[in-house]
Parts: structure tokens; C-alpha cells; sequence
């Protein structure tokens, strides 16, 4: 095989180029050398191509030696506009097309060697991830907290690059390829979680099937019909993202058919969210509103931060309550609970925005008998809903029409997380005491929507990304919603053979035990004065920052 002379980042496509910037520069030496030779004619005076070309050359260098020189206003002028051309010329042109022609290929080049393109041989039980974007960078920091080993694959090299340069794990491969796959360890992976477009995950579905026909594929779908696609495909389970979005806004909505809200399960163990102004339990101390149900309160949503109930603190109207329990203790709660001023909505709850999730959300709320009304400024889009106003949400014109003055919530669902925060603010500058529940796009919006006075937030990367964690089949942790985490460990020998009473667990970790796990029995909800046995696991919830001082306190190894 013919040894290449030249380097590989010198390519078809720099050499000509190159002859291109070559052809240009001797067309304007040629073009001005003629034109020297004829006005040094019209002066009277004869020099050769060589003399012409040498003066081209020295004018446009500036160098000028002064040897040769017109004498006439219009040779003078040529001289500056020579000169003023060489300038340009050598400045302006000369760098950018070394820049384009040769140090730009030659940075890609360097670039391109050092990304990396395969994982190391022993890395096994790990996550595959196809993209890069609010969700999976939310899934990625969780993955980390939790020691799951993951690995991007990525089509774009400078994204590689940057994301390798921040200390992720990413390498180079063409989604649609097999290669990047096997690259990427897929038979020795856990599964492979793609979080791109409905066609692109198709794809990605249909390789890792010609790879690994066993390993599980998980996949968002966006729109509703490209949910059977991905399953015949081969998509092990399909997180739909508009439907968990819907469901998350409309079940924070006060009033309506449904009382309590199940919002995760772990073995027996449901965890569900109730509105406390729907409940007889308001102005009731939380050590007094847990001895009147068998369900365990455990704490309460206050403006999207997860809080332990004290047994001090009073339940507040404004508390969304979250409980713990069996489906019959639930069952009794609701019939025990509930507060008799509890009502139907009767004005309809305001939407603004009609694309997938708001339209998924007013079907949400129709579900549970809520009337609504959805506020779009598209009107094509707007045909697609029933109940819809054509308009613009920040029209206060259009919000009264809906009915601003009357509604008693006010859902916002528009992608864009800067038009929510202004919707936010108009809406609260319009109505002080209106329920405001907002969507949010990107993680670090929440805090602004919240100072803007959303009362809830539903954050479409936090709820993604703990989904997907949650079908990772993890048995001994579910994430509820960010904030809040259920999860199981083996009972601590410093807590064997003692009563809850006695430990405080609450107090000491900010974490609740809802649930003892003995010979594959769960008993839920254990009272005060239950001993913890020597043997098996016991159920909590908490915050991370609760579960990470209860593994601090009480590591065994």
C-alpha cells in the first residue's frame, strides 16, 4: 500500500481551497500588474512584466522601496488603491482563509483523535443513553447519586468533546449504526434509554434489537400513535411524557370526582396526595390528624419543596398532604377524611396554552369531572380542543373572557419557560388568590416560577428523568417526584429489637417509616410502639438529603 504523504487533515476539499485562494490572489496580481504597465505607458515611461509584478508586489506588502513611482494624480491614486487592496488583502483575506483552509481542519482533526469512541471492555450493568438534554441530564446526576454506571453515545463530535471536557461519560457513534452499540458494551448494559424524536428512537430501537435482541430498550413517545410503533419495534416499555405531564398538573387541581391521588407504589405500600382544604383535617395538629387515620401523613408539598410533618406544625388549607399505606387503608381514608365542604368545581379551571399537554390536560380533567377552558393564540391548533378561546394568555382582554375573575385555578402549559414566568406574574398581578400550577421545561426555571407565585410547579425534566429512573426495576427505591424518595433497607443492627418511639427516626434523619418487610410480608404503616425485628427491611420516605443522613448515621459496612 502507497504510503499517504500528506497528513489526513489535508483533504480533497482544503486543496482546492487552497488553489482556489491561490487562482484569486494571482488574478488580482495579474489584473494590477497590466494596469501598472498601461498607465506607466500613458506616462511615457516602459517597464517590463517583471518590473510590474515586482511594484504590484512591494505596493501591496507596503514594503514601497520607493524605486518606482508615479508621477501623475491618476498613478498616484492607483498606488493608494493598490495599497489599500494589499492591506485587505494581507489582514482580512489571508488569515481567514488560513483559518478556514488549514488550522480549522487541522483543530477538527486533532479533535476527532482524541474523542472517545469505546468504552472500557469491563464496564457492565450500565445505562445506555442516546441524547443529551433536560431529561437526561437530570437522569444522569441521579444516576451518579446512586452509583449507576451510564455511558452517552452521541453523533455529534464537539458535543463529545464539551460533555467529556465537563467529566461525562460520552463517546462518538452514528445512532444507526451497530458498531457504536457494540462499542458502547450494549450485551453487558442493563438497558438502553433514548429520549429523542419518535422516528429517531424507532431507529435506535431497531439497532439495539439487531445487537442485543435481550437487553431493554425504554423510550419516550411524544406523539400518542407512535406508541404502538415503538412496541412492535421492540421498545420494552414507552414513557409518554405529554400523558405524564397532563396527569401531574390535573391531579393538583382542587376538586373533582377523585379525592386522594396514587402517585407511586412500592410492594404494597401506595403513596398518594390529597388538597388538606379537601379534608377535615385543616387547623388539626399533625400528631392529632395521625391518630384519626390509618394511612401515615407523612409530610406536605409547600411550593414545590417536600416537607416532614412535625408533629407540632397544624395542617394548613394551602397543603398538598402526601400519605403512605395499603389500598385499604386509603380506601378508609377517603371515607373518613373527606371533607363534607368538599365540591365540585364549578367554574371551569383556565388553561393556557393548547398544544399536547394542555390538550392532555384538559382530557385529564373531563375525566375526573372538572370543566375547563383552554386559551390557545393558534387557531389551527385550537380546533383540535373543545372549549377553546382563540387568543393570547398575556391578553388580559382574553383572560377575562376565559373567565380570570371566577375560576378558582388557573393551569399554565406553554413549553417556553420565560412566557410562563410572565403568564405567572400577570395572572397573580390579575388574581391574588387563584391557584396557579405551572409547567417547567428546564429544572432551573422551578425557582423562578415559584418567586413568580406559581403555587406548584411540575417539572417536565425532573418528572422524566424519574420515570425512567423508576423503570430501571429497581426494587429497594422508588422516586415519587423530585424531592421525595421511597426506599427500602435492611433494619440497621442498632435499630434491632427496639420501638420506633424509641429511635426517632423522624427527628434524627427526616425520613418516616411507613412499612416493615418480613418473610416477603409487608406490614404497613407500623405503629409507635411496634419492635423492629432482628431480621428483615424497613420501608421509608423522605427527601435524598433525609435518605442520605439515615445511610450516614446508620452504615453498617
Amino acid at each position: 500500500m502507497r504510503k499517504k504523504l500528506l497528513p489526513p487533515w489535508i483533504t480533497t476539499s482544503v486543496i482546492r481551497g487552497a488553489f482556489k485562494f491561490l487562482g484569486i490572489f494571482l488574478t488580482l496580481v495579474t489584473v494590477i500588474s497590466f494596469l501598472f504597465l498601461t498607465l506607466k505607458r500613458l506616462e511615457g515611461e516602459q517597464y517590463s512584466l517583471i518590473d510590474a509584478v515586482y511594484w504590484t508586489l512591494t505596493t501591496m506588502s507596503t514594503l514601497g522601496y520607493g524605486d518606482i513611482t508615479f508621477t501623475t494624480p491618476v498613478g498616484r491614486l492607483f498606488s493608494v488603491f493598490v495599497l489599500l487592496s494589499g492591506i485587505f488583502f494581507l489582514l482580512v483575506i489571508l488569515p481567514a482563509a488560513f483559518i478556514n483552509l488549514f488550522y480549522e481542519p487541522w483543530r477538527k482533526a486533532r479533535s476527532r483523535n482524541r474523542v472517545p469512541r469505546v468504552v472500557d471492555e469491563k464496564l457492565s450493568g450500565h445505562i445506555i443513553l442516546t441524547y443529551y438534554g433536560p431529561i437526561s441530564s437530570f437522569l444522569i446526576q441521579k444516576l451518579i447519586d446512586y452509583d449507576y454506571p451510564y455511558v452517552l453515545i452521541l453523533p455529534n463530535i464537539e458535543q463529545v468533546i464539551e460533555l467529556n471536557d465537563k467529566g461525562f461519560n460520552a463517546i462518538h457513534g452514528e445512532l444507526n449504526d451497530p458498531i457504536s452499540y457494540q462499542n458502547a458494551n450494549v450485551k453487558s448494559a442493563s438497558l438502553v434509554a433514548t429520549t429523542r424524536s419518535d422516528v429517531a428512537n424507532t431507529t435506535i430501537v431497531f439497532t439495539v434489537q439487531t445487537v442485543a435482541p435481550e437487553i431493554p430498550v425504554i423510550a419516550t413517545v411524544r406523539n400518542e400513535t407512535s406508541e404502538q410503533v415503538l412496541k412492535l419495534a421492540g421498545c420494552r416499555s414507552v414513557l409518554d411524557l405529554t400523558r405524564l405531564t397532563a396527569s401531574a398538573l390535573a391531579r393538583r387541581v382542587k376538586g373533582g370526582r377523585q379525592f386522594s391521588h396514587i402517585i407511586g407504589k412500592l410492594d404494597d405500600l401506595l403513596i398518594a396526595e390529597v388538597h388538606a382544604s379537601e379534608t377535615n383535617l385543616v387547623g388539626q395538629p399533625f400528631s392529632l390528624a395521625q391518630t384519626s387515620t390509618a394511612v401515615s401523613i407523612v409530610g406536605f408539598w409547600q411550593r414545590g419543596r417536600f416537607e416532614i410533618g412535625e408533629y407540632d406544625m397544624t395542617v394548613s388549607e394551602n397543603d398538598v398532604l402526601v400519605l403512605a399505606g395499603s389500598r385499604q387503608q386509603l380506601k378508609e381514608f377517603n371515607q373518613t377524611c373527606k371533607s363534607e365542604s368538599a365540591c365540585m368545581t364549578e367554574q371551569p379551571v383556565i388553561i393556557v396554552g393548547g398544544g399536547r399537554v394542555g390538550r392532555a390536560t384538559a382530557v385529564e380533567l373531563e375525566q375526573r369531572g372538572i370543566p375547563n377552558c383552554i386559551i390557545e393564540q393558534d387557531a389551527i391548533i385550537a380546533k383540535k380542543a373543545n372549549n377553546t378561546i382563540v387568543g393570547s394568555g398575556s391578553d388580559k382582554e382574553v383572560l377575562e373572557a376565559a373567565g380570570i375573575e371566577e375560576t378558582s385555578t388557573v393551569i399554565i402549559t406553554t413549553s417556553d419557560d420565560e412566557t410562563n414566568v410572565y403568564l405567572t406574574i400577570l395572572v397573580r398581578l390579575l388574581r391574588d388568590n387563584v391557584q396557579i400550577i405551572s409547567r417547567s421545561t428546564q429544572e432551573r426555571s422551578v425557582a423562578a416560577l415559584h418567586r413568580a407565585g406559581a403555587d406548584l410547579v411540575m417539572s417536565y425534566a425532573s418528572m422524566g428523568a424519574n420515570a425512567l429512573f423508576n423503570l430501571l426495576q429497581r426494587s429497594d427505591l422508588l422516586m415519587v417526584a423530585e424531592g421525595l424518595d421511597v426506599f427500602k433497607v435492611a433494619i440497621p443492627k442498632a435499630l434491632a429489637g427496639k420501638k420506633i418511639s424509641e429511635i426517632d427516626i423522624r427527628e434524627r434523619t427526616q425520613c418516616s417509616i411507613i412499612g416493615i418487610d418480613t418473610n416477603n410480608q409487608t406490614q404497613t404503616n407500623p405503629s409507635s410502639e411496634t419492635l423492629l425485628p432482628e431480621t428483615g427491611e424497613i420501608v421509608l420516605i423522605g427527601t435524598p438529603e433525609g435518605e442520605t443522613k439515615f445511610m450516614k448515621e446508620f452504615n453498617e459496612t
